[in-house]
């Protein structure tokens, strides 16, 4: 999303933020936001569940992408634009509304609910944007940014809609193409003949809300994760041993992931928007990042679920490639993340995905239980060896040395 700079501490539109140096604070009707977004990570990992094949795969990705799409629009309306007026609020409750519906459409929406799926979905991201769009004075500096913006979603709409009513086989490519211009256009500035484009320097936004916004997502996906343990240990039949460390597995994988996030680099990414040159690009390859690490913990809590329902069989290639395609799409996407951060990606993700992939070999001498161990041991290790290098530089830090690593 791109957003044209006003001098700080002065409100030149109502609906805008104040901006006065402080920290904006994320607003209760946000966390009201998410809740719809925790039932469609929770449809996207029961889809995925049920279809572990590769047109399961890419469905999944495809729906994922939407659903994250709709939550960053929205999420860049509500950091320039104040929650707490009533017309932004309202704005928020009606795409609330529209996002349950849309999640509940996901299931079906490469069947016989693509077509209020994707209306739905159409209904979000045009609707949210006009509506913005229509109560800027046309000599608004947002103004010529959101004509951009409302531009490229309604050409990725007219593919969304398309695609809900051709041939299932040609539905995927419309809605890769709608996906292409919601997603790579804010890069570009949303150029438009005759409306031109924005530079990322105009992108002015509040570093520690975005921070937390996104760190808001995360806790959703890992809080999906836990419950969707808990959903599975509940239907289990035999509370044994095996079904115990069954659990343990799954649950220090979650925490390990919640701590390689949380734990090592969360606080950092605030000061890194706030002391950027160009905090709009930075803000942008945040959202970008965590499509990929929150994409990372969905597949994640499906590799929980199956060690879960099955830790004593011998997994099918298809179970032990979830089991840890979850992990290392996990740590791709906190690798480039704190490469966002910190300015270079940590050796140590590197390693861990190394060990990953030599955990999928080991996979079909192995059961199920075993293979989520060996995963969930690496992730341990890497986060206990993260957790070192945080105390670290925090002490170079206190002791007037560089904060950042090496």
């Amino acid at each position: 999303m791109v957003h044209m700079s006003h001098p700080a501490g002065e409100k030149t539109h109502p609906l805008l933020r104040r901006r006065d140096g402080q920290h904006a604070r994320v607003t209760a009707v946000e966390l009201f936001f998410d809740l719809v977004y925790a039932f469609a990570v929770t449809q996207l990992s029961h889809k995925l569940l049920g279809h572990l094949d590769a047109q399961g795969v890419a469905e999944t990705l495809v729906l994922w992408f939407a659903v994250w799409l709709g939550w960053q629009y929205t999420c860049w309306v509500t950091n320039w634009f104040d929650p707490e007026t009533p017309a932004i609020r309202s704005l928020v409750f009606a795409v609330t509304l529209l996002g349950l519906v849309m999640a509940a459409a996901l299931p079906g929406a490469f069947g016989e609910r693509a077509s209020l799926f994707a209306a739905a979905y159409v209904a979000i991201q045009v609707g949210r944007t006009a509506y913005i769009a229509s109560r800027l004075p046309a000599n608004h500096p947002l103004a010529p940014n959101y004509r951009r913006m409302l531009g490229w979603l309604g050409i990725a709409a007219v593919f969304w809609l398309a695609g809900a009513f051709v041939f299932p086989q040609w539905r995927m490519t419309l809605w890769l193409v709608a996906i292409a211009c919601e997603y790579l256009s804010p890069m570009f500035g949303f150029p438009l003949p005759g409306l031109g484009r924005s530079s990322t320097r105009d992108w002015t936004i509040e570093g520690g809300h975005l921070a937390e916004r996104c760190q808001a997502f995360v806790i959703v996906a890992l809080g999906e994760a836990l419950v969707s343990t808990g959903a599975t240990l509940s239907d289990a039949q035999d509370w044994d041993g095996t079904l115990s460390l069954a659990l343990l597995a799954a649950f220090l994988t979650t925490v390990a992931m919640w701590w390689l996030y949380f734990g090592t680099s969360s606080e950092d990414a605030t000061r890194t928007i706030e002391r950027s040159d160009d905090p709009g690009r930075i803000g942008a390859y945040f959202h970008y990042v965590h499509a990929i690490l929150i994409a990372g913990i969905i597949v994640g809590a499906v590799g929980n679920d199956l060690v879960l329902a099955h830790p004593r069989e011998a997994p099918p290639w298809a179970h032990a490639v979830t089991l840890i395609a979850g992990p290392v799409i996990y740590l791709l996407g906190s690798a480039i993340y704190k490469r966002v951060v910190y300015g270079h990606i940590p050796r140590s993700h590197l390693i861990g995905a190394i060990l990953l992939l030599v955990v999928t070999g080991l996979a079909p001498m192995a059961n199920m239980l075993s293979v989520a161990w060996m995963a969930c041991i690496v992730l341990l290790a890497l986060g206990l060896w993260e957790g070192r290098r945080l105390l670290r530089r925090r002490g170079e830090h206190w002791g007037g040395g560089d904060p950042t690593p090496s």
